[in-house]
């Protein structure tokens, strides 16, 4: 293995977009934490953000669903 793909494979990322309802607009406590949309786990930010702005924009009229992208690592 090569120093670039061994840098390489040590520094993959990953990303997890998941959401549902919140009880407040401006926090992140979720209402019932056992109905939360996983929408999956992404190995890029570009791909995470394509996938938080589908659900977000899916759900745009609602004020207390919210989506999240988390990086795990």
């Amino acid at each position: 293995m090569t120093e670039t793909t061994s840098d390489s494979a040590n520094n993959k990322e990953l990303f997890a977009v998941f959401g549902g309802k919140v009880l407040d607009t401006r926090g992140r406590n979720f209402a019932d934490p056992t109905k939360i949309d996983m929408r999956g786990f992404f190995d890029s930010h570009d791909a995470a953000i394509g996938a938080w702005r589908a659900a977000s924009q899916m759900n745009v009229d609602d004020a207390f669903t919210k989506y999240v992208i988390v990086r795990l690592w």
